[in-house]
């Protein structure tokens, strides 16, 4: 199954190159490369049967090719005439002139396709094409293969379905299949009536009928979701087994901490406090993902779980995934903490900072790595905020006891464990770790791709909170929606413009389909549109001095309207901000759009959310009226789900998942069944001593494959 797909089949450069860029190189993973959809073979007949406009099946012998040029002579194209007992007709390919070399006269073919007429005489029109029998298959009596179904498979350069096809087809009827070990437990085979590993093979690349080919996808699922699941709760106990510190909390001081909040915590908030107070009372490491909605007040349970670290002797550290997050939570941390005269730092790649500062007690001032890393190493300071920096070998803790991860899903499985290791010498006792997020999740895919973290909800919203006004505006409707804006921004709110790209390589092409950049959008905002109010602007690229100052100027007020990239995604707080406009909205995920419009839902304020977008109907309308409706940001991922399909939900590559284990995130049931058997076989047997076949195929999953989480 490890043998090469070239030492099986003879190769071309371009086969190579296509195989290369699939990902495939044993004939295991050929074997595994599935069909994408299936189509039922088109009627044979005879040619004088065949009629305009309909899709037929012919078998004919090749009389003629030849290489051609059509619409003045700017078209490449191969044509060909075959005949059977009843009559001739040509097929045409355009753009596939070489396909004139590949077929040869005296040859009998098969014909699939579309026919055409042109002058009163039919044709094909790029059929799909095979080499065929003398004898016609459809005049024997056999019927069977006229009533299977035809795998289309994923293509690329060089590699057609057809191809994919007959060398697949060429492996079903190899001795390899007798080399094939079924990897699911017999048990679990017949629980869950799913086909043998062999069974399903044959099913999925060779079904009869779509019954079939369903229930080959119903195992290979199942298998692909169990084993994640198996990876996952491996990687739990391997953690579990190094113990953790028990950070022990009085009530005194919890209620001390709480009490100096500047709102009253929501139930919700509470719950997660003492669920994650509890797990720290533990000499197992917390392994928590706290999942809010956007403005739930996640942070606020995050600094509580902070402030209990530190009031027990030991470190917290706190990633992010941007820079601006990371100044973020570090001035929050420090209106927390700045009674407790706690000290607290920020690492970036830009800029280091700790509060107090040495100069005034109530300021925090920007000094120097070393001295910042060496205050962090003897434990002078016990809070650290920071980006992928904090992950760097020059920065070490003296007795980290707890790991805070925001917007867990930006960051891949091994950014996550260099941060935990930064927590006691080899040996030592490992950190509690609490994963954040308020991307929505589908609870499928929360199952999956953090099948090790045992998950809270907050939700609950703070009270006060008025539902967002969400309008889809199209072109015609642009000059009402600023009416609106300017009303808002005459009250003395702020407002959010949001665009897709930073700057327009190709302005023409990008106009064209409204791809507005946030640099030309900024400067006809304040030029044309709002003319009386300050406009800023904010992306990636800019300095981090630059976007300190202004993110700054944004919320004191100086600036009105902030322009900026998804880069204010996640975590920007700027409570006067009430206004959000996002361009091309029907370019961005749902999830996006619900994490961007949560960026005025910060006060009491009435929140506005315009979504500008070309599309007048269709999908992604569809899409865009599914914002309007959803209630909350978990209804919303359910929909997405729904609406984009699971193979595009986030993209299959950012979660390590295969098109079927996508599609899979659709069928709770199937996902809650493969956990369970999951979590029942490592009770049994935690180190899988009684099946050898399932440790040796973990142990051999690839770093695609552990990779759950996007990088």
């Amino acid at each position: 199954m490890e043998k090469s797909i070239e030492a099986r089949f003879h190769l071309k450069p371009s086969q190579r190159q296509g195989l290369a860029k699939l990902g495939l190189i044993t004939l295991r993973d050929l074997l595994y490369h599935f069909p994408a959809r299936y189509e039922r073979p088109a009627p044979e007949k005879m040619i004088n049967e065949l009629r305009d406009g309909e899709t037929a099946t012919v078998y004919g012998r090749v009389l003629k090719t030849k290489i051609s040029r059509a619409f003045r002579k700017k078209i490449p194209l191969a044509e060909v005439v075959i005949e059977d007992a009843a009559g001739r007709i040509k097929a045409v390919w355009f753009h596939q002139a070489y396909l004139a070399k590949k077929i040869h006269e005296g040859e009998w073919v098969k014909l699939s396709g579309k026919v055409s007429a042109r002058g009163g005489q039919l044709y094909f029109a790029n059929p799909a094409f095979q080499p065929a029998a003398e004898a016609p298959v459809f005049q024997t009596a056999d019927t069977s293969a006229a009533s299977s179904l035809t795998p289309i498979y994923p293509e690329t350069r060089g590699l057609s379905s057809v191809w994919f096809e007959h060398a697949i087809k060429q492996l079903l009827t190899d001795d390899i299949m007798g080399h094939l070990s079924e990897l699911l437990p017999p048990a679990l085979g017949q629980k869950y009536r799913l086909p043998t590993l062999k069974e399903a093979l044959a099913l999925i690349h060779q079904p009869r009928t779509e019954k079939e080919a369903a229930a080959a996808r119903k195992r290979f699922a199942f298998e692909e979701i169990f084993f994640i699941q198996l990876e996952r709760l491996l990687s739990k106990l391997e953690y579990e087994k190094s113990g953790a510190r028990r950070i022990v909390t009085a009530d005194a001081t919890l209620a001390e901490f709480l009490a100096r909040l500047p709102f009253a915590p929501t139930a919700a908030q509470r719950r997660a406090i003492k669920q994650i107070l509890a797990d720290l009372d533990q000499d197992q490491p917390m392994m928590r993902l706290l999942e809010g909605d956007v403005g739930s007040g996640k942070t606020a349970v995050a600094a509580a779980a902070a402030y209990a670290a530190v009031r027990a002797g030991f470190e917290a550290a706190l990633m992010t995934p941007t820079e601006i997050l990371a100044r973020q939570h570090f001035e929050s941390l420090i209106a927390n903490f700045a009674n407790d005269n706690i000290n607290v730092g920020l690492i970036t790649s830009s800029e280091c900072r700790k509060f107090p500062s040495k100069v005034s007690p109530r300021e925090h001032t920007h000094i120097s790595r070393p001295q910042l890393l060496k205050w962090v190493a003897n434990g002078e300071i016990p809070v650290v905020v920071g980006t992928h920096s904090l992950i760097q070998k020059t920065v070490r803790f003296k007795n980290l006891a707890l790991a805070i991860i925001d917007e867990q899903h930006r960051f891949g499985v091994r950014q996550r464990a260099a941060l935990v290791k930064k927590g006691p010498p080899a040996g030592g006792r490992a950190p509690h770790l609490l994963s954040l997020t308020a991307t929505p999740i589908p609870r499928t895919l929360a199952l999956t791709a953090y099948g090790d973290l045992d998950l809270t909800l907050l939700d609950e919203l703070p009270p006060g909170r008025q539902p967002i006004i969400t309008e889809i505006v199209t072109e015609k409707k642009r000059h009402e929606a600023y009416r609106k804006i300017k009303k808002e921004l005459g009250l003395g709110r702020q407002a959010f413009v949001i665009c897709p790209r930073i700057d327009l390589p190709d302005p023409a092409k990008a106009l064209a389909l409204y791809a507005k950049s946030a640099k030309q959008e900024a400067r006809r905002l304040q030029e044309k549109i709002f003319p009386n109010f300050t406009v800023g602007l904010l992306h990636s690229k800019l300095p981090a001095r630059e976007k300190e100052k202004v993110m700054t100027n944004f919320i004191t007020g100086e600036i009105k309207i902030l322009v900026a990239t998804s880069v204010v995604e996640v975590g920007v707080n700027v409570p006067n901000a009430t206004v959000i406009v996002i361009e091309g909205a029907e370019r961005f995920g749902l999830a996006q759009l619900h994490q961007l419009r949560g960026r005025v839902w910060r006060s009491s304020y009435q929140p506005y959310c315009f979504l500008f977008t070309d599309a007048v109907s269709g999908r992604a309308v569809e899409r865009l009226k599914a914002v309007q409706t959803a209630k909350n940001g978990f209804e919303l991922a359910e929909l997405d789900l729904k609406l984009r399909g699971a193979g595009s939900l986030a993209g299959a590559k950012q979660w390590g998942l295969s098109d079927l284990g996508m599609e899979a995130l659709q069928n709770l049931k199937m996902v809650e069944a493969a956990r369970a058997e999951a979590q029942t076989l490592l009770q049994a047997d935690p180190t899988l001593d009684n099946y050898p076949l399932i440790k040796t195929r973990l142990a051999a999953l690839t770093t695609t494959e552990r990779q759950i989480h996007f990088e």
